[in-house]
């Protein structure tokens, strides 16, 4: 049963004692008594038997499956509306609201509550709870100018100390219409209200909080009340957002510590995160263990071996120096591209590694297939590779290419140079041997 269901039925049972049979109040005798005092005190007229009978009827009838009998009973009673007294009256549309509530016609519902509140004299408890329940309502249905304004009548009549549960629904409508300042003053005081008495912090308040210093572009706030979170609630994905902000705020190693704990907690045991985890070890400059964390992920099922993916291991296995690493990940990744950049960097990798045939046949492959950002470096890659096969004639032909591109034309001019003077000498040796 939701709060707002309890509160709708706590002000029928409430309000309907008065002029009932004792057998038929059902309520807290303590609460019976205040509310008997208000109603002689504010000379509120009482509810006579007969009315709460007619009215007790449509309830049970529509409680009892009948909906439209009890709407159909509560017609007949209004009917002599004439007759009866502000309270009455009052009551009348209490039950009409909390039927049509029961059967999910909320703006029924709160038409019907607002005409108890439009009665006058009423018993200020009676009021007080209808509005409440009204501002409940219009949170339900999105109305949040509404909420606000219906929880400012509701504290003018008010004479107590608001309850939490008063500035929660005040700071999450204040959030709705994007008074994120207000939000964060009375969700503050709600925590602060329940801390005082001892009694737990529902966890959507700090969420709540934590989105409006968000808002708020208040770094250091979110931070604050996340780490209020982890303390209060674990969960794995307050720890991730939290390692998140730290790094936000420039705070790198509480971020990478914090990131070790969760690793180590096995927080991180989803996609998501081992990607997010990727990326804050590659800020950091820790590109092997940003590779090891996709591995990871590839390794659970829980990261798609995609192009994209794979090319991120093997560039950070490539910033980490281990360059024989990011081979199977640029060939994996090749294979799912139509254009020729993967293999053009594999081309690059393999000539880090003194594979020449092997970057030979990568830049022929990035060549074939087209596509390429940088057409003269897959040529200069092929040209390199064929130099150092001693295959000086292709060498020359692919730098010759090369050159043909205004941003290689220098670097591609001085290797065809080199390779041709290394050509010269290698046939002047040749002919000097015959």
């Amino acid at each position: 049963m939701t709060m707002l269901k309890r509160n709708l039925i706590s002000i029928a049972l409430v309000s309907c004692v008065f002029g009932a049979p004792l057998s038929d109040a059902i309520l807290n005798t303590e609460f019976a008594s205040v509310q008997a005092e208000e109603v002689k005190t504010k000379r509120v007229p009482a509810l006579r038997n007969k009315v709460y009978t007619q009215l007790a009827r449509a309830q049970k009838l529509a409680d009892d499956g009948d909906v439209a009998a009890g709407i159909e009973a509560l017609d007949i009673v209004k009917k002599k509306s004439s007759s009866m007294n502000s309270y009455e009256i009052a009551m009348m549309y209490n039950f009409y609201g909390f039927i049509y509530y029961n059967e999910n016609r909320v703006s029924d519902a709160m038409a019907a509550f607002e005409n108890v509140v439009k009665q006058d004299p009423i018993p200020e408890s009676l009021k007080l709870n209808t509005i409440f329940s009204l501002a409940q309502l219009a949170m339900a249905e999105g109305q949040f100018d509404q909420v606000i304004s219906y929880l400012n009548q509701w504290e003018s009549l008010n004479t107590k100390p608001p309850q939490a549960n008063y500035y929660e629904l005040k700071a999450n409508a204040s959030y709705q219409v994007k008074d994120y300042k207000s939000a964060v003053q009375f969700i503050n005081t709600a925590i602060n209200l329940h801390d005082a008495e001892n009694k737990d912090v529902k966890e959507n308040w700090y969420v709540l909080l934590r989105a409006s210093y968000y808002s708020l572009n208040k770094p250091k706030d979110v931070v604050r009340v996340l780490e209020e979170m982890v303390l209060r609630f674990d969960k794995p994905e307050y720890w991730v957002q939290l390692a998140g902000m730290y790094g936000e705020i420039g705070q790198d190693n509480k971020q990478l510590a914090l990131i070790e704990t969760a690793k180590q907690r096995g927080f991180l045991n989803d996609g998501t995160k081992l990607k997010n985890l990727a990326q804050i070890y590659m800020y950091s400059g820790l590109a092997y263990k940003a590779a090891n964390a996709m591995e990871l992920g590839f390794e659970q099922g829980n990261i798609e071996k995609s192009a994209k993916n794979l090319i991120f291991v093997a560039e950070a296995y490539m910033q980490a120096r281990e360059d024989k690493k990011a081979v199977p990940y640029f060939i994996a990744a090749a294979k799912q591209t139509e254009n020729g950049e993967y293999d053009r960097r594999l081309a690059e990798v393999y000539l880090n590694l003194e594979l020449f045939d092997e970057a030979a046949d990568s830049a022929r492959e990035a060549l074939d297939k087209g596509g390429l950002k940088q057409e003269s470096n897959a040529y200069i890659a092929l040209g390199m590779a064929q130099y150092n096969l001693e295959n000086f004639d292709a060498s020359i032909l692919a730098f010759e290419q090369a050159k043909k591109f205004k941003k290689a034309e220098r670097l591609a001019q001085q290797w065809l140079q080199y390779v041709k003077r290394e050509k010269l000498d290698k046939d002047t040796l040749s002919k000097a041997y015959l």
